[in-house]
């Protein structure tokens, strides 16, 4: 069976490869939800595709549910691990905790937080200067940059986090980093929507969710102060 053509699977209903990142299927899945929630498109009537819409993200959207369903449609559960990962994994394994740990603050902590600020930090400058005028063009589009800024912003980060293994003693640092990034990608998004239809509740959620990720960054250098007084 060629996986990446078959039509009756989740993956066809979101329109994603079955091989494609957790964050292509979240962005699948809310392209799909804005075209065809009744919602925001009351001239349709796709009830039951948006109910297959949402089924499918609820078992492709977690990790353990979608490689159960793999296994049920016959895709092998491979784990596509890059060569230079796995080889960093290795090295990594052959150190002691103390030294892991001092790895992973100089190579994954430490450039995380720098990122962060450059992304967080910025929001309510960028905000008070968009208010002045939201429907300026020149100014929407200096925030459609900062937003742009902030997107390459997290994929350093991304990349950063996923550069090698947390140690042990330091779960719970990069369990509230994971989590503020997590939060900081959907915060982005909700300003993208904002700047596409001038909907004041896409500004607000994104406000929130830059509190929440705020507060997860606030989180996990507490955590590294506990771990290291």
């Amino acid at each position: 069976m060629s996986h990446s053509t078959e039509t009756n699977t989740h993956y066809h209903t979101l329109g994603v490869h079955y091989k494609a990142a957790q964050s292509d299927i979240k962005r699948a899945y809310r392209e799909l939800v804005k075209k065809y929630h009744p919602d925001c498109n009351r001239n349709l009537d796709n009830h039951d595709h948006i109910a297959a819409v949402n089924n499918a993200y609820e078992v492709l959207s977690n990790p353990q549910s979608r490689a159960s369903y793999d296994r049920s449609i016959g895709i092998a559960n491979i784990k596509f691990v890059s060569s230079g990962a796995a080889k960093r994994a290795k090295r990594a394994s052959s150190f002691d905790e103390e030294e892991l740990l001092d790895m992973w603050i100089k190579q994954v902590y430490e450039p995380i937080i720098s990122v962060l600020s450059e992304i967080l930090d910025e929001l309510d400058d960028q905000i008070d200067r968009l208010a002045d005028d939201p429907f300026d063009d020149e100014l929407m589009d200096n925030f459609q940059t900062y937003l742009e800024e902030c997107h390459n912003s997290f994929m350093r980060a991304q990349i950063f986090f996923r550069g090698i293994p947390n140690p042990s003693c330091a779960a719970n640092v990069a369990s509230n980093l994971y989590h503020c990034l997590n939060v900081l990608d959907d915060g982005i998004e909700e300003f993208r929507f904002f700047t596409l239809n001038f909907d004041d509740q896409h500004l607000h959620t994104g406000q929130e969710l830059w509190r929440r990720a705020e507060e997860m960054r606030s989180y996990a250098q507490a955590s590294m102060q506990n771990l290291r007084p």
